[in-house]
């Protein structure tokens, strides 16, 4: 499917398990975005799309722990071709107890059984790698029913600032991670700041819609 990511528009907010069913966004494919707080997802959704400011609509008064929605046209014909689902920040959120209990149950009510949901791209910070709290979201991913299963894409950011070793290791480290799951799996090198891997990864956002 040929996609027009300068199309990306804010459509929608879920906040809570509850609104999951109440969507009115149809069966229209989906693609998420998670990751930790400062991994670079903001950037990394901008970069795609071709827009500044695009998921700072994510960090206005009252969504920064909903999903938020962006849809994106088809290159052809104007229709809807799917939407990026930009999923809360985690890791670093000062928030109390309640509502960390409250985003871990829709973050995972939607990963773990969301029927549009075609893919994951798990943006990590270079710097850091795969960490914890990575894992937990990738085994989300692992308890969907296998006729709704979903691919990820580990989107290895802010490689502009890593040195060539070091990324040769990561990638390295991060494919070989990627093979031992049990489900399809893909990384990248990307730098939002040098737009280094911005068209791979939108081919890779257009494949996961396309299923």
């Amino acid at each position: 499917m040929l996609v027009r990511f300068e199309s990306a528009r804010y459509v929608d907010s879920i906040a809570d398990v509850a609104g999951l069913g109440l969507s009115r966004l149809g069966s229209t494919p989906e693609v998420a975005f998670a990751g930790r707080s400062n991994a670079g997802k903001s950037s990394a959704i901008n970069a795609l799309v071709n827009r500044t400011r695009l998921a700072y609509a994510s960090k206005l008064p009252g969504r920064t722990q909903m999903l938020n929605f962006f849809a994106l046209d088809q290159a052809k014909g104007g229709g809807v071709a799917g939407h990026l689902v930009d999923l809360p920040g985690y890791g670093f959120a000062k928030v109390d107890i309640a509502t960390r209990r409250s985003w871990n149950e829709l973050v995972g009510a939607y990963l773990s059984g969301r029927a549009q949901l075609r893919g994951v791209v798990l943006v990590i910070d270079s710097r850091r790698g795969l960490l914890p709290a990575d894992e937990e979201l990738l085994a989300l991913l692992r308890v969907r029913d296998p006729r709704q299963a979903a691919s990820v894409h580990l989107l290895l950011t802010k490689a502009d600032r890593i040195g060539t070793v070091e990324r040769r290791a990561l990638l390295a480290a991060a494919a070989a991670r990627a093979a031992r799951l049990p489900l399809t799996a893909t990384v990248q090198l990307f730098s939002a700041r040098e737009k280094e891997g911005v068209e791979d990864l939108r081919e890779r956002v257009a494949q996961m819609l396309s299923v």
